[in-house]
């Protein structure tokens, strides 16, 4: 599998190990350099994930991408050879829908969106998915929505359980059925610089994650998830 990190906060290069600071070749030069993608692509402490990693250089991307020809689809173009080697290749996106969320969605093949449950995280969900749509409309027909994962979940707390249960009421089986809770062990991984996996994989955190996969791995398999 390949983890690109398209964020400039680099949370997903720290949270592997990597000092983003320190990352002689990254994401930004496959962007910007025309620097070959298997130049930049990382083994990681985890058997068989490897990463292209990112760096705060990236934001400066957002600017330099407006006057390439093909701005969006720049992303596509540099990993073009590298795709096929993966059985699996995740792209990790900032919040706002930028060039550089926009080159991933038009280099990716579905989405899957993380929704914190709390008011103004389900407020904004609307809007992201009617991006998407456009981005599929206009640029990428092969986009499709993989599914919504309700994250940050606290059973103790009201507001999240009603955020949930009006996530599931209107998107129903597009949302996942594994949630993520909030995790004491999930907030601690990254700043020991290890994913939670090898962290402390008996943490209800890490459960939860690894009962995601479980789910992401047979979906579409399975005739409750139809349609999805």
């Amino acid at each position: 599998m390949l983890l690109i990190d398209m964020d400039p906060q680099a949370n997903a290069t720290s949270g592997l190990g990597f000092d983003s600071r320190n990352n002689p070749l990254t994401v930004y030069d496959c962007l910007i350099r025309g620097t070959p993608s298997a130049d930049v692509i990382k083994s990681t402490g985890v058997p068989k994930l490897s990463i292209i990693p990112s760096s705060a250089d990236l934001a400066g991307a957002e600017v330099e991408l407006v006057t390439l020809p093909e701005r969006e689809s720049v992303l596509k173009a540099a990993l073009d050879h590298t795709l096929e080697q993966y059985d699996f290749v995740v792209l990790d996106c900032p919040p706002a829908l930028g060039l550089l969320t926009v080159n991933a969605l038009v280099a990716a093949t579905s989405v899957l969106v993380p929704v914190q449950c709390e008011y103004y995280a389900m407020e904004g969900l609307g809007r992201l998915l009617s991006n998407i749509q456009r981005v599929r409309e206009s640029l990428n027909q092969a986009l499709e929505l993989e599914g919504i994962v309700l994250t940050m979940f606290d059973s103790r707390n009201s507001l999240a359980r009603q955020v949930a249960e009006e996530i599931r009421t209107h998107f129903k089986e597009k949302v996942y059925q594994t949630v993520i809770p909030r995790n004491v062990t999930l907030a601690e991984a990254p700043s020991y610089g290890r994913p939670v996996l090898l962290y402390n994989a008996a943490s209800s955190g890490c459960q939860a994650y690894l009962e995601l996969t479980k789910e992401f791995l047979n979906h579409g398999k399975e005739g409750t998830r139809q349609g999805s």
